[in-house]
């Protein structure tokens, strides 16, 4: 039961993460212009991964793409990759998570092949959620520097010192969305020791002797010379003893007595 639970915890939780990575990916609020020296003004800036946008005070809002690849720069391009890749695993991740769950039966799919999946669907939604927080991390990072840069040229008396730009709430929607998506991974590679059978599990084997036991005494082996001193046994009535022969050993019988 517990296992059923761990693993039905690790989907759903591993769900919400990757809707949260998609969620943060699509979002043009990944870096909103700081408005700290100026509270007040006509237009608001910001930017997402695809596309910068302008807010005017009256309300109206316009977008404009990028309509280059090359021409942006590699850490920009690095992270759109790292959100990309989280993306696809995690929405494999949640197909493979589907036909790995205990409560569904699917045919005749044996535990072993469950827990395989499981494993598989978990190492997924780890690395989903890796790729996320360290694309939104590095953004954040790009951000940081080009801010104390424009700070500096700021405070340096310099002329047509662009807008500064601060965290935008697409970067706290990663983060979060990146840590959900990696407990949820963890839950299911824990769920996954649970679901191996116990038959497949290596044992230590005890050999046990046949159904007689026999006991074997060990000691030097000895070969027989033929004059072996002569074995006590047990005389009844109408027993005769063995012809013996002239230097005190018991006679073969030869060829003759058949006869």
């Amino acid at each position: 039961m517990s296992v059923t639970i761990c693993q039905s915890m690790g989907f759903v939780v591993s769900a919400l993460g990757i809707g949260g990575i998609i969620a943060s990916t699509c979002m043009d609020q990944w870096s909103t212009q700081d408005l700290y020296n100026n509270p007040v003004t006509a237009v608001f800036n910001y930017q997402g991964l695809w596309r910068t946008c302008v807010r005017e005070s009256s309300g109206f809002t316009e977008c404009r793409g990028y309509f280059t690849i090359l021409g942006l720069p590699a850490m920009f391009q690095a992270v759109r990759a790292l959100m990309i890749v989280g993306i696809v695993l995690g929405i494999l991740g949640l197909f493979v998570c589907i036909f790995a769950l205990k409560c569904i039966r699917i045919g005749s799919m044996e535990d072993s092949a469950k827990a395989n999946m499981t494993l598989t669907s978990g190492i997924m939604f780890i690395v989903a959620g890796l790729c996320a927080i360290t694309g939104v991390s590095v953004f954040a990072n790009m951000l940081v520097t080009n801010f104390w840069m424009s700070t500096t040229n700021m405070y340096q008396g310099m002329q047509n010192v662009q807008n500064r730009y601060t965290f935008g709430s697409a970067l706290f929607v990663g983060w979060v969305a990146g840590g959900l998506a990696l407990v949820g991974g963890i839950m299911m590679c824990l769920a996954c020791r649970g679901m191996i059978p116990e038959e497949s599990r290596y044992k230590a084997v005890s050999y046990n002797a046949s159904g007689r036991n026999i006991s074997y005494r060990t000691g030097p082996y000895k070969v027989g010379s033929g004059y072996e001193p002569e074995t006590k046994t047990r005389k009844g009535p109408g027993y005769e003893e063995a012809p013996r022969s002239e230097d005190g050993g018991r006679s073969y019988p030869s060829k003759y007595d058949y006869v």
